[in-house]
């Protein structure tokens, strides 16, 4: 984020510091998606297990960037770029949070998912988690380098994220339809590529807040976006998949 000099170096030094702060939770979280997709590739429990230990951490550090936001606002009542660099901080971080979360939730499901009997090879899955892993880690790169170019990028990619779940979604939906046997297992598997999508809305906040600090210009125009499974329908009397648009008022 935009950095100033200041007359009183220990605000430089808390900026720093609430800078450091941001740059570790966005590594854990990376780290954390990577791990739990793996896990899920390789039916792997106990990395499954490990993603979701691990996302105390991250939890602990989002309060910690908590705790350190309201203290500046109180004690340093910053104006301007300085304001916005804060405030944007803490909204990141909560961002942050969320993708480890989503992270955690994937663990959980692979674990569960382990306990069934897995339906056909899943290609989508793996696909739709590079992707969620390439934005996130063009928004973590946009945070270091002050890159608004970057930002912008990233909000406009989140659409082919949802292109990428919508095509999933189809297909489990069918997989479902031709045999209950497998409703179970696909249940989990589209809570994981549900999990997944929302990486990819949340990595598209922080774009948005991040291009918001480093030019002071909101985007106002709404995101592209993809996603229609929210009114998917199945007609029961054919089996059909009925799909409707997306909701209004449904937000990531």
């Amino acid at each position: 984020m935009p950095t100033n000099d200041h007359i009183v170096k220990s605000f430089d030094v808390e900026l720093d510091d609430l800078s450091a702060k941001l740059v570790q939770m966005g590594g854990m979280v990376e780290a954390e998606l990577q791990e739990a997709i793996a896990a899920f590739q390789q039916r792997n429990t106990r990395r499954a297990e490990q993603v979701i230990a691990a996302d105390v951490k991250v939890d602990q550090l989002y309060e910690a960037v908590d705790q350190q936001v309201v203290r500046m606002l109180a004690l340093r009542q910053p104006m301007a770029s300085d304001l916005r660099r804060i405030v944007s901080s803490l909204r990141i971080s909560s961002d942050l949070e969320r993708v480890g979360d989503y992270a955690a939730n994937v663990a959980k499901r692979t674990i569960a998912l382990n306990q069934v009997q897995m339906i056909r090879p899943q290609s989508g899955i793996p696909a739709l988690g590079r992707l969620v892993q390439e934005l996130l880690k063009e928004i973590l790169d946009a945070m270091a380098d002050n890159d608004p170019a970057k930002c912008l990028d990233v909000r406009a990619r989140d659409e082919h994220v949802d292109e990428l779940y919508n095509s999933v979604f189809r297909e489990l939906l069918t997989y479902m339809m031709e045999d209950p046997r497998n409703i179970t297992a696909t249940t989990h598997i589209l809570f994981i590529a549900k999990n997944l999508e929302r990486i990819g809305d949340h990595a598209t906040n922080i774009a948005e807040t991040l291009h918001y600090a480093i030019t002071g210009v909101p985007l106002r125009e709404a995101r592209p976006k993809s996603d229609v499974t929210s009114l998917t329908l199945v007609d029961p009397g054919t089996g059909d998949t009925i799909v409707a648009g997306r909701a209004d008022g449904d937000k990531p």
